[in-house]
């Protein structure tokens, strides 16, 4: 994730993923020709720093020094407390959002890239699509959660010691509980070791991301690659990655409720 992590966000002309499936939503509104239907959507976003949470959208004069509690009920699923959530009518207003959010970033400098975030950021796009027949109004609600993983990298090319090796051992190991993650769901899809539960509860990431991966929802991993040879380690564990990512079975039913 260099800077503004080119992969999520894009450079100039050559979009990333953020921008593509954002307009996407707001072309698809603006196509919708259904009186009865209307649309709905919001952004937040927060970063993970030494396993601490917290909203890169509030002042961060004001952040809790302990962080957002990651919480857990019926009705929501997995959320984080206290975590705003701004309405949004185009995807500029993301894209806004985004670079308020990215300018309260924790950023740490190391050797090997001068601007490196040391945390993982999550973007949550909200979007509900709300119908009104008569007198029943049904409402329809999904949640996308674009990750920006802070980069595994490695102590002895970063020349990290202190509290930048401590960052680093914090982005390995969730970097490590995301990858058991994914294999435990994987190998259940493929039948194997069927009574071994997913270890969400080991980090943070995952246990935010734990309806995304495991729960109601499609799971879809779009991983950004470096063609350099320093990075080559990190390419082929980005690969298995999204090798063993691929082989998730989840069957996601629509979330929808009528009042």
């Amino acid at each position: 994730g260099s800077g503004k992590s080119y992969a999520m966000v894009g450079y100039g002309a050559k979009k990333g993923i953020v921008p593509i499936s954002c307009e996407e939503i707001f072309t698809r509104i603006a196509n919708n020709k259904d009186e009865s239907m209307k649309f709905e959507v919001e952004v937040s976003m927060l970063e993970i720093y030494n396993e601490k949470v917290q909203d890169l959208l509030a002042d961060p004069t004001k952040r809790p020094p302990t962080g957002l509690k990651i919480r857990e009920s019926k009705a929501l699923g997995i959320f984080v407390e206290g975590l705003t959530k701004y309405p949004v009518q185009s995807y500029k207003e993301i894209s806004d959002k985004m670079d308020e959010g990215y300018e309260n970033r924790t950023i740490g400098s190391t050797q090997m890239n001068a601007t490196s975030s040391r945390a993982h950021t999550i973007v949550t796009v909200e979007f509900k699509q709300v119908q009104t027949i008569g007198t029943t109004k049904s409402e329809k609600l999904s949640k996308i959660n674009l990750v920006d993983l802070a980069g595994s990298e490695r102590a002895n090319s970063t020349g990290a010691t202190g509290d930048r090796l401590k960052e680093g051992c914090n982005i390995n190991k969730s970097l490590l509980v995301l990858g058991n993650v994914i294999n435990t769901l994987a190998d259940k899809a493929l039948g194997k070791k069927k009574d071994v539960l997913p270890p969400y509860r080991d980090s943070a990431l995952t246990r935010i991301l734990q309806n995304a991966l495991g729960g109601n929802s499609k799971t879809v991993m779009i991983c950004a690659l470096s063609p350099a040879d320093i990075n080559y380690e990190e390419t082929l564990s980005t690969l298995r990655y999204a090798d063993r990512a691929k082989k998730i079975q989840n069957k996601a039913v629509v979330n929808e409720s009528e009042h």
